[in-house]
């Protein structure tokens, strides 16, 4: 069987998977998810294990499980309409082939230069950005105390942190400039999303608030990294975020009781 066949078996079994959870009783979902995440692993490794070396193992298959459960947990949150599930699983399927195709890229990249490496970091980005949602729109939607918020926050941006920040120059291991700056991300997010925790918006209004966030202080760091952080860059940067803080306080119901 060829890498792209195990690509698209990988990703036809693990959407199987999505949908099968939905069949499971309520009680037992968290820990079908957990066994859908070392699936996705297992089956992660299978189809790129041909050049998988090192901190591979680690930094490649981070993002394949973290999607597969971002994405299940997710769909608790979605009305029971036929068409709006089956379109969910449908992109579900979709954004797993082209994550997987994405994280080959990575690993390939990591051994010999690869001319679609520069698209493959666009979309590497481009789903980090949406896992992140699916996992804190649900986090938030828990309604929990906002230092629950913060932790679970905190907890989970820091792999899709650290995975971002590695695919920049793709080193033989992780540096201590990559962990430090993925900590130091991760606590800005804590203190982000403790922040808004407290403000009186919607479940959606504050995930993309700290998704936001995240976009800002990742695209700067990758850029950092990467020997392109110009002012214009900063700039651009630092506008989005502060457009987005800016809306997101003038629509909080300042007043009303939420």
């Amino acid at each position: 069987m060829s890498k792209r066949q195990k690509l698209v078996a990988a990703s036809l079994l693990l959407t199987l998977g999505i949908l099968s959870i939905q069949s499971v009783e309520i009680e037992a979902r968290y820990q079908a998810i957990g066994l859908l995440a070392g699936v996705a692993y297992g089956l992660s490794a299978w189809a790129m294990f041909e050049d998988l070396r090192g901190v591979e193992w680690l930094t490649v298959l981070i993002l394949p499980v973290m999607y597969p459960v971002a994405v299940a947990l997710f769909y608790f949150l979605l009305p029971e309409r036929f068409l709006t599930r089956t379109m969910i699983l449908g992109f579900f399927g979709i954004g797993m082939y082209a994550l997987l195709l994405t994280e080959n890229i990575f690993n390939v990249a990591a051994i010999r230069t690869i001319q679609l490496l520069r698209a493959a970091h666009a979309v590497g980005f481009l789903l980090t950005l949406m896992v992140a949602f699916f996992l804190w729109d649900t986090i938030f939607s828990f309604r929990l105390y906002g230092w629950w918020n913060a932790i679970l926050v905190l907890v989970s941006s820091f792999p899709l942190i650290l995975q971002a920040l590695w695919s920049v120059n793709l080193e033989e291991k992780l540096t201590a400039e990559v962990v430090y700056y993925s900590a130091a991300l991760s606590w800005a997010l804590f203190g982000l999303s403790l922040l808004v925790s407290f403000w009186p918006v919607t479940i959606t209004a504050a995930a993309l608030f700290v998704v936001t966030a995240l976009y800002v202080g990742l695209g700067l760091v990758q850029n950092y990294l990467s020997g392109r952080l110009f002012k214009r860059t900063i700039r651009e940067y630092l506008w989005v975020g502060l457009a987005v803080f800016l809306i997101t306080f003038w629509l909080a119901s300042w007043g009303e009781k939420f």
